[in-house]
């Protein structure tokens, strides 16, 4: 099978049939052979009877209901592990995204060698309050993780089928799939710019918390890429450098004290100046550093996947 289109849904009704129909038209132009997996994350309005609908109209159709909403990490993990194309692809069910681009990334992955293609909304038809801080948010992914993406969110990707079965998509980690790719060992990610339809039915199901979790979520990933088998080399060293500087710094209180003294000059109590609990407070600070980071590395060690690597091929 050529191509599985994933499509997670939430209370997407009035566009679903239409969505499903441009994609038929689409593999059918190209000669491609498909399926759509739809996931309906909970839907509360009549998603889940358009979708039977469309099951019975569509051979290629598959799908999966939750029984209460997840998320959409959680919808597309469940469509990754079904998927059974060469060339995996999502897009969100709003119509925003156009099916019309598949043919040509399907040709990134399939004859120009990419494991992963990531649409660009460079021009996007959303309200200043959520293109800003999402431009914002993909600089800071592009300086923080080194991929140069300029839409790292955007809901129309394309994967080679060893991608998606080699990640995994939780909590709210769908911001950040090709930062899960990259830590799988799947370097080659592109970028193409694609178009990006005005909402055509209903409203966004994002609010203006999905700002402050992104961020959370970047610095989680960040965290899981460069220290989830190592967290000691985080929080040990600043463990060991907080604690140091503590150390140092209550020595040097106490030196100008004994100073003082050794010259006859009399100086106040060592515990009535305030830096001496400021150098108290960072030793303390150090050693808790410090045992986090060793707590960290022990639950690391017993973890089941502690030794499960990438494997691209064996001789």
């Amino acid at each position: 099978m050529n191509i599985s289109v994933v499509i997670p849904l939430y209370n997407e009704q009035e566009s679903i049939s239409e969505l499903v129909a441009w994609i038929a038209k689409v593999m059918y132009d190209n000669n491609f052979t498909y399926e759509i997996i739809v996931v309906d994350d909970g839907s509360t309005d009549g998603s889940w009877d358009e979708i039977h609908k469309l099951t019975e109209e569509y051979g290629s159709i598959r799908a999966i209901r939750f029984r209460r909403n997840y998320g959409k990490s959680a919808a597309l993990f469940c469509g990754f592990r079904e998927a059974e194309g060469d060339v995996v692809f999502t897009m969100d069910a709003d119509l925003q995204d156009s099916p019309d681009e598949i043919p040509a990334m399907y040709k990134m992955i399939v004859s120009d060698g990419f494991d992963l293609v990531s649409g660009w909304k460079k021009e996007r038809h959303d309200p200043i309050t959520k293109t800003i801080p999402s431009k914002f948010y993909n600089w800071v992914g592009r300086v923080t993780t080194g991929i140069g993406l300029h839409d790292m969110n955007c809901g129309l990707k394309a994967y080679r089928r060893d991608v998606v079965k080699s990640i995994e998509v939780y909590g709210e980690m769908h911001r950040y799939i090709p930062v899960l790719a990259k830590q799988a060992g799947f370097g080659r990610i592109g970028e193409k710019v694609v178009v990006h339809r005005a909402r055509k039915y209903g409203k966004t199901k994002f609010g203006i918390e999905r700002f402050i979790n992104g961020f959370l979520d970047l610095m989680s990933i960040l965290f899981m890429t460069k220290f989830g088998k190592k967290p000691m080399h985080l929080f040990g060293t600043l463990g060991v450098f907080v604690f140091l500087l503590g150390f140092f710094a209550a020595a040097t209180v106490g030196a100008i004290k004994l100073i003082s003294l050794s010259r006859g000059i009399a100086a106040p109590l060592v515990t009535s100046s305030p830096y001496f609990y400021l150098a108290l407070t960072c030793m303390i600070l150090g050693t808790q550093l410090f045992l986090t980071g060793f707590l960290g590395e022990l639950v690391s060690r017993s973890s089941t996947d502690r030794n499960d690597y990438q494997i691209k091929e064996t001789l």
